[in-house]
């Protein structure tokens, strides 16, 4: 990730300028999301985790497995993205590796949650909270561990579903004192909680996350711009989409063995090819045939 690009999405992001960030998962979304002119992206930790490893998005990922995604990412994608860092994969020594480690990988910014581990998907139940204290030290530390100011801090607060609205607000109090650039209160439960969020932190860049089918109301933008919100990650989208269309093609397959007639639209083939790279071989294969 280039400073220039990571410096223009801070700042876009500080003076609150609208940003909607997809959800990427795996390789095929972030190289269809990285053309398609978003202003940044929005790597998710439950796709990521699903996509990589199989496995439901409850603490069984390893730093050393999501800073590989991170790698993969920044490797493939042009476009800026904030990543999922969930608690920091430790205690405050980790946490400070997991910070500079997804700096120097790439990212252009890191989401931190207050939960227990092993922790949960935000818009899932049992989910547990570490005290307040502790909380804000991790966000502190986060912010005097990143090497560019333009390095995204992203506080997220999951007090929401145990202690209640009131406990995740004064978190996202003690956040932003502690130096947090984005504040996340995961899960309201209604529109009137949103509009909570938002007068509690007026001026301040706050994250929406529209999950379908999750906790939180998915709202148009201008509703969510209306209650103060400045940013919305849409994490789930992507591989929900995915999902049914896949069930949809195989299914068809299943019952009567062949592709033709699938019930859903397929890319051009050829397309698809030099989306993923294919021309940079083509040419590579005539220039050097024969020589190798």
């Amino acid at each position: 990730m280039s400073d220039d690009r990571r410096a223009a999405l801070a700042a876009r992001i500080l003076r609150r300028e609208w940003t909607s960030l997809p959800g990427i998962f795996e390789m095929i979304s972030a190289r269809i999301a990285d053309g398609m002119g978003f202003p940044a992206l929005y790597m998710t930790g439950y796709g990521t985790v699903a996509s990589y490893l199989g496995v439901p998005d409850a603490g069984l990922a390893t730093y050393t497995d999501m800073l590989d995604r991170v790698a993969k990412f920044a490797e493939v994608c042009a476009t800026p993205f904030i990543a999922d860092g969930d608690t920091g994969y430790g205690g405050l020594l980790n946490l400070e590796r997991t910070v500079k480690g997804y700096e120097r990988a790439g990212a252009a910014g890191i989401q931190l949650e207050d939960q227990q581990f092993p922790k949960k998907c935000g818009h899932t139940p049992g989910r547990r909270v570490i005290p307040l204290e502790e909380a804000a030290a991790k966000i502190r530390l986060a912010v005097e561990s990143r090497d560019s100011k333009d390095f995204l801090i992203v506080a997220r607060t999951d007090a929401r579903g145990a202690h209640g609205l009131d406990e995740a607000l004064k978190r996202g109090e003690a956040f932003a004192k502690a130096g947090a650039d984005v504040l996340f209160i995961e899960s309201p439960q209604s529109v009137e909680e949103m509009e909570r969020v938002g007068r509690a932190f007026k001026g301040k860049p706050l994250l929406a996350n529209m999950v379908e089918g999750g906790l939180t109301p998915v709202l148009p933008v201008k509703e969510l711009e209306r209650i103060g919100y400045s940013l919305a990650i849409y994490p789930g989208t992507g591989f929900l989409a995915m999902g049914a269309a896949l069930r949809r093609v195989y299914e068809h397959i299943l019952q009567t063995g062949s592709s033709i007639g699938a019930p859903v639209p397929l890319d051009d083939f050829k397309a698809f090819s030099q989306l993923m790279g294919f021309e940079h071989v083509w040419d590579f294969e005539k220039k050097w045939a024969g020589l190798g």
